[in-house]
């Protein structure tokens, strides 16, 4: 067994540390997301964490960890009786973001269960965590259905395992733990919510750090168990220390004043139900245990508030985590006395009610205030009007804000896939209605029961059957098929040229693409930018599962210069290509943003169609979404849409409250040709 890096080696990630100890402490306050970029110790951290957790009593023998003080009566390995157990350490299960849903919830034997009426489970990940920690990394690229899975263990604190009528429950309770990168996607809210705190964590800009950092690694690589050993007395103190605090934390008092600060700030934030206030409520009371007092304060509530509230007030995929540190100052402060929600006590508050109130030197700030942010609006009033384009003409302009987003029309691609599962376009897939039957292929997942019993039923004669119950051979067994829906990749080809350049337009049309990106993140695809303007075309951003990145590439996009649509068309075709070499299952989709001009160069409108045709030939789902306004309109974009197979709407259309179903006009189109 490898020799762990010791948890109180790493160095800085005070916050990370912090989350990780209060969770020890107390893990009902619910687990710890670690956000941050890559290289930065998260993975580190965590599996050092287990060193330190105090050890498990235990039934002996139970593969489901049940507490012999109580034991779970329904346990699948029980009864158990009360009575003495035997030690062991906490367990730290890793989760794989690519496992299977049997490895995670355990796996029934349907061919014994069929013959001989017998419960013959093997246990999962989630047996293995109760009690324990459940880590995952990379957790925001974990599928829906393990997310659905573990979900459901997480709210009822059992795992449920049910197949054609044969059912096991086992306890399933754990310290949720999952690192990510923000740059490879997002989580979806139902499980960001599930963590109860989060840290972000990023790499020291002081060269001292850095130093100390490489040293200490380098001297693990070393000699790990050497390296460890120098650190024992540490972990023997950290360890010693979270027994106390554990100890000590049924006696600590979370006072009526710390609950209406916490739930004063839970409101002023806007936070969504009711299990951030309970968590804030846990943070501080295990920080205040963790201190040795049996007094939460007001710094516990504030510190609660910065680990509980960040990723909680997110309100779409686009809003970065924090915390508006001088709003929880303020609000702490406005209720930090036992009497109305008065401040300090030392004033009176009537003069605050008054415009011009306050003494000292209160006035500045409140003159100055207004007074920068009126300077701050008049400059941008300014670059707006020395940026607003009179003309289409072709030098570059300054980007501009995109509008308001919007809820879009699904687009979704023609046929069946077999890609990963997601919210967009039909798939067979692991989850959803039962379609028909098959021979499994590898191990049965999915058990079509009635397939099965037909095929096994003319043979009982043969097999000797005597009694009641069906003899049921491997060879019987048929997997059911089932169709759900698919990710798919959602390639944008943006046009910045100088026709889109009107900054009305262009901002109607980045509101456009980032609902669309709303829409992608939603239905769980991956999202591809390229851009086309000058003399050529880029890739803006690589297909990748971070909306948020996309949304980033689109909000500085430049704008002006002519329109090289054959070069967008072109280089769209290349990252397609390349994709397909990397995930052959999932498919593509084409949004082609443009008015359809096409300028520069020999025969440009040609050379567009050729390119377009490539697509058409391959069978690429595509829609053009049309941005050409006013009152008189070449319908360019329509022909582009006829070369590239596909279909083409108005910005007005691809709104979800406007006329008729966008599903059937892209497929209808193709059916059609």
């Amino acid at each position: 067994m490898s020799t762990p890096f010791p948890f109180t080696a790493v160095v800085g990630q005070d916050d990370l540390r912090l989350a990780l100890l209060l969770n020890a402490v107390s893990p009902a306050v619910g687990g710890v997301l670690v956000r941050g970029e890559k290289g930065t110790a998260k993975s580190t951290a965590v599996r050092a964490l287990s060193a330190l957790m105090p050890d498990v009593d235990t039934v002996p023998g139970c593969r489901f960890a049940c507490d012999p003080a109580a034991p779970d009566p329904a346990c699948p390995d029980g009864p158990h009786e009360a009575g003495g157990g035997e030690a062991r350490p906490t367990r730290m299960v890793e989760l794989p973001v690519g496992a299977s849903e049997d490895r995670l919830v355990g796996a029934l034997d349907i061919e014994r269960a069929l013959a001989e009426g017998v419960k013959a489970f093997e246990p999962g990940l989630l047996a293995d965590a109760h009690r324990g920690i459940l880590y995952v990394d990379e957790v925001n690229l974990l599928h829906d259905h393990l997310v659905d899975l573990l979900l459901d263990a997480a709210a009822m604190g059992a795992s449920y395992v049910e197949r054609e009528g044969v059912s096991v429950r086992h306890a399933s309770r754990f310290l949720l733990v999952g690192t990510m990168n923000p740059e490879e996607g997002e989580l979806r809210p139902q499980l960001l919510d599930r963590f109860g705190l989060t840290v972000e964590v990023a790499a020291s800009r002081e060269p001292d750090q850095r130093v100390e950092v490489v040293r200490r690694r380098l001297a693990y690589d070393d000699d790990p168990a050497a390296f460890a050993a120098r650190w024992a007395g540490e972990e023997a103190a950290v360890r010693q220390r979270i027994v106390a605090a554990r100890r000590l934390l049924p006696s600590v008092r979370l006072g009526d004043g710390a609950l209406r600060q916490i739930a004063a700030t839970c409101a002023a934030f806007e936070v969504d139900g009711m299990r951030a206030d309970i968590v804030m409520a846990r943070t501080a009371t295990a920080l205040a245990a963790w201190a040795g007092r049996t007094e939460v304060l007001a710094e516990d509530v504030r510190q609660a508030a910065l680990l509980a509230l960040p990723h909680r007030r997110r309100r779409n995929p686009f809003d970065a985590p924090g915390l508006d540190e001088d709003k929880l100052d303020d609000t702490l402060e406005e209720f930090s006395g036992e009497g109305e929600g008065q401040g300090d006590g030392e004033e009176p508050d009537p003069d605050d009610d008054g415009p011009g109130g306050g003494g000292g030197g209160g006035p500045a700030p409140d003159d100055g205030g207004p007074q920068d942010g009126d300077g701050a609006a008049s400059d941008r009033a300014g670059e707006t009007r020395q940026a607003q384009p009179s003309d289409a003409g072709s030098g570059e302009r300054t980007p501009a804000a995109a509008s308001e987003p919007f809820r879009t029309k699904v687009l979704s691609v023609p046929g069946i896939g077999e890609g990963v599962a997601g919210r967009r376009s039909r798939a067979r897939t692991e989850h959803g209605r039962t379609t028909g039957a098959r021979r499994p292929r590898g191990a049965l997942t999915k058990l079509h029961l009635a397939a099965t019993v037909q095929a096994a039923a003319p043979h009982q004669r043969a097999r000797g059957r005597s009694g009641r119950g069906l003899v049921v051979r491997r060879d019987d067994l048929r997997q059911a098929t089932r169709e759900g829906r698919e990710g798919n990749l959602v390639l944008f080809v943006v046009d910045a040229s100088g026709s889109m350049a009107a900054r009305q337009r262009m901002s109607a049309v980045k509101g456009a693409v980032l609902s669309l990106l709303l829409d992608a993140y939603q239905r769980r695809d991956k999202v591809g930018l390229v851009t086309f303007r000058g003399s050529g075309a880029e890739v803006a951003l690589p297909p990748t599962s971070s909306v948020d990145a996309a949304a980033v590439r689109l909000g500085s996009l430049p704008t002006g210069g002519r329109t090289p649509l054959a070069a967008g068309l072109l280089r769209a075709h290349e990252v397609l290509r390349v994709e397909r070499l990397r995930d052959p299952a999932r498919r593509p989709l084409v949004v082609v943003v443009t008015d359809g001009r096409a300028t520069g160069g020999p025969e440009p409108v040609a050379l567009a169609g050729r390119a377009a045709r490539l697509f058409a030939a391959e069978g690429t789902a595509s829609v053009v979404v049309d941005c050409e306004s006013g009152p008189v309109r070449l319908g360019l974009a329509g022909r582009l849409a006829d070369e590239l197979d596909g279909v083409a709407v108005t910005l007005d259309e691809l709104r979800a409250d406007s006329i008729a179903g966008l599903v059937r006009d892209v497929q209808g189109t193709r059916r059609a040709a």
